[in-house]
């Protein structure tokens, strides 16, 4: 249930001590003023915002929130089901690869400046440019007549889709206790349970009757009704929290136009933003063309990305501690001990999960001899199950408080457990059981750490510096998938055709190229003739080297939970005002 901050009578100061963590700006004293004065204004905002919100409204916001999250999982899923049908309706199905591509980085890298947007200027106005955004994706797609603009709808759509989740997350931080925040955030995400069997038929349902345009012109049109709503709360408790009294008034800085944009790009700190968006396109970059490349790694290109992307990261981590003004993470909180190694966490984990399940879908299809409907609902066991286990383990830390513990002892051992589980499960002979066990380890294990990843550095940073914090850990997760889909494309060329090369009999040995290239000529194949038996035998032999690297990486992953400090969010007073 909701509840103020007024009842606490512990000293803060005291408490965030034996919590095991010093965390600055935090509110000592009953007596502080309602906003924190070193805030910038968008975070004022929001503190006074917290004062002012009434129990009846905040229930209503996150009901409407969890609305917005099923439409968002369930537009989402769909657009994606759709677009090699767009890119074919144009005759450039070659080009599905390159959408997403752009879409995606776009989309992850957006977080960094919004992040910024929402601290200055403030959660309601980035909101709302967020649905506009995503908005006007749907609508530019619904009547594009090429696959660029469709490319480009992309862009703005999942803008606007990784936007309003950020902005969500935001939200739940901003209004909840730290020993509640889990649950909340488990809470958001548990209509993907439902919709990740849902926009498949839905999307089938959509080329067989209305069409793909119509299919993304009705969300262009749900996006902003179920949206309103909470725009609407939003606004109304901003302007209360003004007539309150509770906001600092606002003076005319008397800056001359070219004064402002100076002082907005020092604000929006937006040399450094500039530095680490540019290296980052760079880098992720050629980890998603190099393929197309005829030379790959060797291509001059992507050898330029690669090393002008990595010394524009080099030079943000620079700037940021020795020359800007205004730092987009304080250098002090980013080398902090829990922070730092929950970074080196994130990038193990999503290294190891691209690493062992690029080729897991393929895999189930041809040696496990799956339909692709088996094969899907495998492969979304993990998605089901984790966004399930979140919600038990966001019940736990309310009670518990202890987030090291809970993923050293439970989510990183489970998680290894199911993945070096799948090193014996990986032959054609063993039940398909034992594979959806090991799944249901994973998803539990994931369900876990991907939760406390996320409360442990915001249990040790300031309200302020929230967004930005979980901006940079979405940017690490970023790294670490676009590094482990490259190491694991390695593999598999490496190692694949070398051994389909091996076990073929003579007389398919003339098909080895095609074979290769192809998951339908995998599977064509009768299940028990020679060529099926070596085609099974070169993917387990292919697997096994995945899950066996993935499986020491997550030694990382173990490393890092070590390292962190051992806090509990039960003895963290960060927010004030009316909270959950």
């Amino acid at each position: 249930m909701p509840n103020s901050n007024d009842e606490v009578k512990e000293d803060n100061e005291t408490r965030n001590k034996e919590a095991g963590i010093d965390v600055q700006s935090m509110s000592k004293s009953d007596n502080e003023p309602a906003v924190t004065p070193e805030f910038q204004y968008g975070v004022q905002k929001a503190q006074a915002m917290t004062q002012v919100w009434t129990k009846e409204n905040l229930i209503l916001a996150y009901v409407v929130i969890w609305l917005i999250q099923f439409i968002q999982g369930f537009s989402s899923g769909i657009s994606s089901t759709l677009t090699p049908w767009v890119t074919s309706a144009f005759a450039e199905h070659s080009l599905t690869a390159t959408t997403s591509i752009v879409s995606g980085l776009v989309g992850g890298l957006v977080k960094l400046p919004y992040a910024k947007l929402m601290d200055v200027w403030g959660r309601p106005q980035g909101f709302a440019i967020m649905v506009a955004c995503a908005t006007l994706g749907l609508i530019m797609m619904a009547g594009c007549n090429n696959v660029k603009t469709y490319c480009a709808a992309q862009v703005f759509y999942y803008v606007g889709y990784n936007g309003i989740d950020f902005t969500l997350t935001i939200f739940v931080a901003d209004t909840s206790s730290l020993k509640n925040r889990a649950f909340l955030i488990a809470f958001m995400a548990t209509p993907w349970i439902a919709t990740v069997w849902a926009y498949g038929p839905a999307a089938q349902s959509i080329l067989s009757t209305i069409g793909f345009r119509w299919g993304f012109g009705v969300w262009a049109i749900v996006y902003p009704i179920v949206c309103a709503p909470l725009i609407a709360l939003f606004i109304y408790n901003e302007r209360k929290a003004k007539k309150a009294g509770l906001l600092p008034e606002r003076v005319s800085s008397n800056r001359t136009a070219m004064q402002s944009i100076i002082y907005y790009c020092r604000e929006f700190d937006v040399i450094g933003i500039l530095l680490l968006a540019t290296g980052l396109s760079l880098f992720l970059l050629s980890f998603s063309l190099y393929s197309y490349q005829t030379e790959q790694w060797k291509s001059p290109m992507i050898i330029c990305f690669v090393i002008f992307g990595s010394l524009l990261i080099v030079a943000f981590a620079l700037y940021e501690k020795y020359l800007a003004p205004v730092t987009f993470i304080p250098w002090t909180l980013l080398m902090d001990r829990t922070v730092f190694f929950t970074f080196t966490m994130v990038a193990s984990i999503y290294l190891a999960w691209y690493l062992w399940d690029s080729y897991f879908y393929s895999f189930l299809i041809v040696v496990f001899n799956q339909t692709v409907s088996q094969a899907t609902y495998i492969t979304n066991i993990y998605t089901v199950g984790a966004c399930f286990w979140a919600v038990i383990v966001g019940i736990i830390i309310r009670y518990n408080g202890r987030l090291k513990w809970l993923s050293l002892y439970f989510g990183v051992p489970i998680t290894i457990l199911g993945v070096a589980l799948m090193i014996k499960f990986r032959q054609p002979d063993t039940n398909i059981g034992y594979i959806v066990m090991c799944q249901i380890f994973i998803a539990f294990g994931g369900g876990t750490l991907v939760i406390c990843e996320q409360m442990t550095v915001m249990a040790v940073s300031s309200q302020q510096n929230i967004p930005a914090i979980l901006a940079m850990e979405a940017m690490v997760a970023n790294i670490g998938g676009s590094i482990g889909s490259t190491v694991a494309a390695a593999i598999w060329t490496g190692v694949f055709p070398n051994k389909l090369a091996k076990y073929l009999p003579a007389s398919s040995q003339a098909d080895l190229a095609t074979i290769y290239g192809s998951l339908t000529a995998q599977s064509s194949y009768p299940v028990g003739s020679p060529a099926r038996i070596a085609i099974n035998h070169a993917y387990a032999d292919t697997q096994r080297l995945m899950l066996i690297a993935a499986t020491c990486l997550y030694s990382i992953t173990l490393g890092s939970v070590i390292l962190w400090k051992d806090v509990n969010v039960k003895k963290i007073n960060q927010i004030k005002g009316i909270i959950f």
